[in-house]
C-alpha cells in the first residue's frame, strides 16, 4: 500500500505541476501588441470620432491625466490598474451603438475582453490579497466617482479616446519589470 501511494503521488504530481497557477498567468503576449489589433483600435477610434464629432470633448473627467505614471507602480498595482481601465473600456464598448460603429468595435472589444480576462487570472493567481498603493487607490476611487456622477456618453468618449494609453499600460503591465 505505501508503494501504491508513492506511485500515485508521483504520477499526480506530474499531472498537476506545482507551478500550474504561475503558468495560467501569462501576459507575455501583450508585451508587443499585434499590428492588426492596433489597426483595428485606430480604425474604431477614428470612426467613433467621426460619428460623435467633438461634442463630448467638453466632459472633463480627467481620469487619464494622472500625476504619476504606471511605471512608478508595483507590478501587482499595474495589473490592477489595467484591469480597471479595461473594465471601463469593455463596458463602454458593449453599450448600444450607432450601426456604423457597432461592427467596427467588435474586434477591439474581443481583444480587450480577452486581455481583461487574462489580467483577472493573474490577479487571482499571483496576488489574490493585494492591497493597492495609495496612488492607485486614489485613482480607483476617482474612477468609481466618475462612474457614479458622469454621463454614460462622457464615460464612453473618455474610454475610447484613451484606448491607446490603456494599451500602453497593458504592455507595461505585461513586461513585469520597468518599462518606459
Amino acid at each position: 500500500t505505501p508503494l501504491l501511494a508513492l506511485v500515485l503521488g508521483a504520477s499526480l504530481g506530474a499531472a498537476f505541476p506545482h507551478d500550474a497557477l504561475k503558468k495560467s498567468c501569462s501576459l507575455s503576449k501583450y508585451q508587443f501588441l499585434e499590428p492588426h489589433e492596433l489597426k483595428a483600435v485606430r480604425k474604431m477610434t477614428e470612426q467613433f470620432e467621426n460619428i460623435r464629432g467633438l461634442s463630448d470633448h467638453k466632459c472633463n473627467i480627467r481620469l487619464f491625466h494622472r500625476k504619476w505614471k504606471p511605471v512608478e507602480l508595483s507590478v501587482p498595482d499595474r495589473v490592477t490598474l489595467v484591469e480597471a481601465e479595461l473594465d471601463l473600456a469593455t463596458a463602454m464598448l458593449r453599450l448600444p451603438a450607432d450601426p456604423r460603429f457597432a461592427e467596427t468595435r467588435q474586434r477591439p472589444l474581443a481583444f480587450l475582453t480577452q486581455a481583461r480576462e487574462d489580467l483577472r487570472g493573474c490577479v487571482a493567481a499571483e496576488a489574490p490579497s493585494h492591497q493597492p498603493s495609495g496612488k492607485l487607490r486614489h485613482w480607483l476611487q476617482k474612477l468609481q466617482m466618475a462612474k457614479e456622477t458622469e454621463t454614460t456618453s462622457c464615460l464612453e468618449t473618455t474610454a475610447i479616446f484613451y484606448l491607446f494609453q490603456v494599451l500602453e499600460d497593458l504592455r507595461c503591465a505585461a513586461r513585469r519589470e520597468k518599462c518606459s
